[in-house]
């Protein structure tokens, strides 16, 4: 046989592979389609008597209509209620019904508020809301002579999403060319901060996570609400990150059940880039003169938030005037002590004797004392021995407790199934022809960012998974 005729026969046998698992997948999607249709076509009877109402804020506004406005500058809780019409006792009384869950001090230009009012010529406010966030809102019920306040959220859906990436520049860089919200770098750099120096992500480094976003009404982007499990590939090594709650906490594990958190964060910033590391002989740009750096300077915006690494006592907050500038020292046991240096200013409520819980942002990055422009000089000391921080090695948290163990490994081995399932999902979409096959399936993949879209087929029961792996060949 011809090598033409074999790569012929090849290229067949790969094409008739291509549209049998797009067939697969289309089968799927048609099977849970019509599923859906036939609960549409046969209704319960209680669905069929029962009238649907809209509700906002928890409301029922049927018969009622709802006015929204955004607060600008300049506003208060005073001049708001003046311009609605309220004056006198009745305004008085709705400022301080209101203030135990709603502070006029905290309201924030481009925050929404609401008039729910009747739909006669009146037009009388019923109901008077203010949005304190995306998702929290306080109501001023004004329906009956008793004035109340009350605290309420909005619902909120959750969408199940995957992502992979490899790195050309930067972490940052990677999740917002896959077109998807930046909190999600901070997410994941958190979450590996004990694992991976962002500083020194290498190009060629990649990652895949599923995660869930929050939404409202599931269109109103909320927030990153959680990582459900991730593998970051690090100078080819792959950490794994899976979620397993323990003694009621939720915590990352590696594969093996060891924490993914460690005494000590791997750096006081996020994402900005050394200038100078640890050294016994540095050249002093300002004193022009040789002496020892027994730090890591990171360079970083004026206002950049400072995180302390691990939990301890603030044992030191001052200026000096001829070295670090403003500074702070912070000793987090009998061993471990850190200092860090020529910040702009220090967090609120940060002083001597200060506790301060790893994570926590305890100042912000500045240029103060001998310094040619902004930057953080962060230190540590191990029994008052200067140490270099990007060569230490922190001891890690508790593991996964001997009685769960098993309950973990089942919970790791459905994580990393999901992961494959995604990587070989997007990896199908991305070699199918440009044909019927392709456009089919373009409905459940969105082939820039590798999101899926028919997450809740996956997940449902083994029995959908285990056709869906078939169907992609999974290995």
């Amino acid at each position: 046989m011809t090598p033409l005729i074999k790569d012929n026969i090849r290229e067949k046998e790969k094409t008739k592979r291509l549209y049998e698992i797009g067939l697969s997948l289309l089968i799927i999607f048609h099977i849970t389609s019509c599923g859906l249709k036939q609960k549409e076509d046969h209704p319960d009877s209680s669905d069929q008597i029962e009238t649907s109402h809209i509700h906002e804020y928890g409301i029922c506004i049927d018969s009622l209509n709802v006015n929204r406005y955004k607060i600008k500058q300049g506003d208060y809780l005073a001049s708001i209620l003046t311009e609605l019409g309220f004056t006198g006792a009745t305004s008085d009384k709705i400022s301080q019904t209101v203030s135990p869950y709603y502070s006029p001090s905290k309201l924030q230009i481009g925050n929404t508020y609401t008039t729910i009012t009747t739909q006669d010529s009146t037009s009388n406010i019923e109901y008077l809301v203010f949005e304190k966030s995306k998702t929290e809102y306080v109501v001023v019920d004004l329906s009956s002579d008793n004035i109340k306040a009350y605290e309420g959220e909005k619902p909120i859906t959750l969408q199940r999403k995957y992502i992979e990436g490899t790195i050309t520049s930067s972490l940052w860089n990677a999740i917002i060319d896959a077109e998807v919200h930046p909190l999600l770098a901070l997410k994941l750099s958190d979450l590996y901060a004990w694992q991976i120096d962002f500083f020194d992500i290498k190009k060629g480094d990649s990652f895949r996570l599923m995660y869930d976003e929050a939404y409202i009404d599931d269109t109103t982007f909320v927030d990153i609400a959680s990582i459900e499990g991730a593998v970051f590939t690090h100078q080819g090594r792959a950490y794994c990150a899976i979620p397993f709650k323990q003694d009621s906490v939720r915590e990352y594990f590696d594969e093996e059940g060891n924490s993914l958190r460690k005494e000590f964060l791997k750096s006081p910033l996020d994402f900005f880039r050394i200038t100078s590391k640890f050294t016994n002989s540095r050249y002093h740009p300002i004193l022009k003169r040789y002496r020892a750096h027994h730090g890591v300077d990171y360079a970083a915006p004026v206002g950049t938030p400072v995180k302390t690494i691990g939990d301890g006592i603030v044992i030191e907050k001052g200026y000096q005037q001829n070295g670090g500038g403003n500074y702070l020292k912070v000793k987090h046991n009998s061993i471990y002590t850190t200092t860090y240096m020529h910040l702009s200013r220090f967090a609120k409520g940060i002083k001597k004797g200060s506790f301060v819980k790893q994570g926590d942002i305890i100042a912000y990055v500045g240029s103060t004392g001998l310094s040619t422009g902004p930057h953080l000089d962060f230190r540590v000391y191990k029994n008052n021995q200067p140490i270099n921080p990007l060569t230490m090695e922190a001891p890690p948290s508790l593991p996964v407790k001997p009685e769960l163990k098993d309950s973990f490994l089942v919970v790791r081995d459905k994580v990393l199934r999901q992961l494959d399932i995604f990587q070989q999902s997007t990896r199908l979409y991305a070699s199918m022809p440009d044909s019927l096959t392709q456009r089919s399936i373009n409905v459940i993949f969105n082939r820039k960012t590798f999101v899926h879209i028919i997450t809740p087929l996956l997940f449902f029961n083994d029995k959908q998974s285990t056709y869906f792996k078939a169907g992609l060949n999974y290995r």
